[in-house]
């Protein structure tokens, strides 16, 4: 009768173990899939980079150094995941001030290619920022799962290790303005 009772809770044991590493590897998908999404997103916006540098540039030619440090970037591609990030808050900082420089250009903000390029980064920026969203929620269940008990005994138990947020530096906190010249009536 003790032999039945131990292997039943043997079994029970086995299956929660089972059930947990499965919730793992389902997690850390999900987590590989969210960081992919907002890859995709990073890497549209880097690419966005050259053809925004080219325009500015044709209206600010002295401007070169500033224009030529934001062209200097790594090619996207060849970034290792665990750089991305890192990158794109210096992309970020970079940016911003290409969009500050471009203030100081009417006849450059009253480009049609720029107007264009502009809407576009827009559009990249809030994309980003809903993949970041859901790339820190996904992140936050797979860490809860980790830390939390029973879980996290499997979590050690396969090698789970809590993994990082992704969080906005404190240049990226700062609103990026991206003033389009309107039309005058």
């Amino acid at each position: 009768m003790f032999i039945y009772i131990l292997l039943i809770v043997i079994a029970i044991i086995l299956i929660y173990v089972l059930i947990t590493y499965n919730s793992f590897k389902t997690l850390s998908n999900k987590v590989d899939e969210a960081f992919s999404t907002m890859d995709v997103y990073l890497k549209k916006r880097f690419d966005l980079i050259p053809n925004l540098v080219s325009v500015t540039k044709a209206y600010a030619r002295h401007e070169a150094e500033t224009l030529e440090n934001i062209v200097k970037a790594r090619s996207y591609d060849s970034i290792p995941d665990s750089e991305k990030l890192k990158t794109n808050e210096e992309i970020s900082n970079t940016m911003s001030k290409l969009l500050a420089l471009s203030e100081s250009y009417p006849e450059l903000k009253a480009s049609e290619n720029f107007k264009n390029l502009s809407e576009n980064l827009v559009k990249i920026e809030d994309d980003i920022a809903n993949a970041r969203k859901y790339y820190n929620a996904v992140i936050k269940l797979y860490n809860n799962k980790v830390e939390q008990f029973p879980s996290n005994l499997c979590a050690k138990l396969f090698g789970y290790k809590i993994k990082t947020m992704f969080i906005a530096s404190e240049e990226d906190r700062k609103s990026v303005s991206v003033i389009l010249n309107e039309k005058k009536n």
